[in-house]
């Protein structure tokens, strides 16, 4: 009984390179939601000054630091220990999910070849962060919604101050999965719409659209209703057309 109700065991590995150490606290909440953080490990220079955030931090957090002195300029010796690391993780068996913190496409390979393992990546790293190492991911989470200064109930922005997406982008990815899913009245359980929108893209977030919950979303986007018939589940469909009646001659 207690193997069956363990959580998904998870290992941490952070690019102090290209993480903000702003988003510590939100980034293993937001870890906690998914499983334990057995292996919490963070990659980086901690003689160079962009890593001195991160060394404050360390023991509030239980991050082990793995510094690498960077022997030779241009290479990123930080990269490739945490590679060679993430794949002695691996082959240890042990790890029901790997959590890669980055924006570095680098990475894209690595993300890659765990899935290939048949583990599940779950990435974090910036808005700007390449497409390829997003999708590389079963899930994408950007570090943007992480920060404490993004508030749950408002619209969230990014470091430029405009909002991460705006929730009419949401429109065409919920139309397809929705027109997939046929059905007699045109209604669709809500919350399956939320799982195949994570496997269509890997980075939806509601979050990204300054909301906390995908139903708060679907209210905020015109071509949707919602209902909630008692004793079920929330549901979805796209508004019926309306059609204009031709004016009466006089």
């Amino acid at each position: 009984m207690a193997a069956e109700q363990r959580l998904p065991r998870l290992a941490i590995l952070i690019d102090a390179d290209n993480a903000s150490a702003k988003i510590a606290d939100g980034l293993f909440d937001e870890i906690a939601k998914i499983g334990e953080a057995s292996v919490r490990r963070i990659y980086g220079d901690f003689s160079n000054s962009r890593s001195k955030a991160w060394a404050d931090i360390l023991s509030q957090h239980a991050i082990i630091p793995q510094h690498q002195v960077a022997y030779t300029t241009g290479k990123n010796a930080s990269d490739i220990t945490l590679v060679i690391d993430a794949m002695d993780l691996l082959h240890s068996g042990r790890f029901d999910g790997f959590c890669l913190v980055s924006s570095d496409s680098d990475f894209t390979r690595l993300a890659a070849r765990i899935r290939e393992q048949g583990v599940d990546v779950y990435g974090f790293g910036e808005r700007k962060t390449p497409e390829s190492f997003r999708q590389a991911c079963r899930r994408f989470v950007y570090t943007e919604n992480l920060l404490p200064t993004a508030p749950a109930n408002v619209e969230v922005e990014s470091a430029g101050g405009k909002p991460l997406q705006s929730p009419n982008q949401a429109t065409s990815l919920i139309r397809k999965i929705i027109n997939e899913m046929e059905t007699d009245d045109g209604w669709v359980p809500l919350g399956v719409v939320g799982n195949r929108l994570a496997n269509l893209a890997s980075d939806f977030d509601p979050r990204n659209f300054g909301v906390k919950k995908l139903s708060d979303l679907v209210r905020k986007i015109a071509d949707f209703e919602l209902d909630h018939p008692e004793g079920m589940a929330m549901r979805i469909r796209m508004k019926p057309r309306t059609t204009k009646k031709p004016r009466m001659k006089s």
